[in-house]
């Protein structure tokens, strides 16, 4: 299997396994419907495990853009195969959320509320605050890229990464995914919500592309600033992509704020 379809293959298991339990725990009809958060955020972290464990022999298993772009910061990574796992990671994204789509066709088309309907396949913010949110994903995305960097440094943890990558992401949705659904990775939520865009979903909403930017422009800073401060720490030295890292976490969270005074016009963004 080839590098690219290997991360196609393995971000459509994450999708399946995540979106699915969105579906699952929030569709009409569903037998697993009202199952919480502690549902969702343990499918998400299995779905990571299961990915990891699908193709992480073959690419490290990135299934995420943030990631690719976190370890290309640390040098542990070329920069040359960014676009290329970027692409794969987007187009799986968009075929797990498809697959997903396909399994719970009769419970889309039970449920009558348009959010629930937009909920399974992207994130959204508990209190719209551009600022806020920007925050909230890069402190996600930052710890998420760390902790794959502390994981990769242990050689004990051989065999099983996967699982302890998927406790991870487990950790970071019960402690911190409440603010704005942890999409912690931007083809997790674009991919998906290009499917809802496209896909005839019985009386589906509006796709809230005013959103879209956060779960991925806050992440990718995440993840630069992520294998910075590792950087910083383990190794004692920061180079200029690490500068760089760091004026990309700046530039977003002005753009956040920006974002608060000209799109929301200073009524939700009062939160912060």
């Amino acid at each position: 299997m080839s590098e690219f379809l290997a991360e196609l293959v393995g971000t459509a298991i994450l999708i399946l396994f995540g979106a699915g339990v969105c579906a699952n725990v929030n569709l009409r009809g569903s037998y697993a419907k009202d199952g919480g958060w502690m549902v969702i955020a343990l499918g998400w972290g299995l779905a990571v495990v299961m990915g990891v464990y699908a193709v992480g022999s073959i690419t490290g298993a990135h299934l995420n853009p943030a990631v690719s772009i976190g370890l290309a910061v640390d040098g542990a990574f070329p920069w040359s195969k960014v676009p290329m796992y970027i692409l794969a990671q987007m187009l799986g994204a968009m075929l797990g959320a498809l697959i997903t789509w396909l399994h719970f066709m009769p419970h889309f088309k039970a449920e009558t509320d348009p959010g629930t309907k937009l909920g399974v396949f992207s994130t959204g913010p508990a209190y719209p605050n551009y600022m806020a949110n920007f925050t909230s994903e890069i402190i996600g995305t930052t710890i998420l890229v760390m902790g794959l960097l502390f994981i990769g440094a242990n050689k004990f943890t051989e065999g099983l990464n996967p699982l302890i990558v998927g406790a991870l992401i487990i950790a970071i949705g019960v402690s911190l995914g409440g603010t704005t659904g942890y999409a912690i990775n931007p083809a997790r939520d674009l991919g998906p919500r290009l499917a809802h865009t496209i896909l005839p979903i019985p009386g589906k909403g509006p796709s809230n592309w005013a959103y879209a930017i956060v779960p991925v422009l806050g992440p990718i800073a995440g993840g630069m600033l992520g294998a910075t401060l590792y950087h910083l720490l383990f190794k004692g030295e920061i180079e200029m992509i690490g500068w760089l890292s760091i004026l990309v976490t700046v530039l977003t969270l002005i753009l956040g704020f920006i974002m608060n005074k000209t799109i929301l016009k200073g009524k939700e963004a009062k939160l912060m």
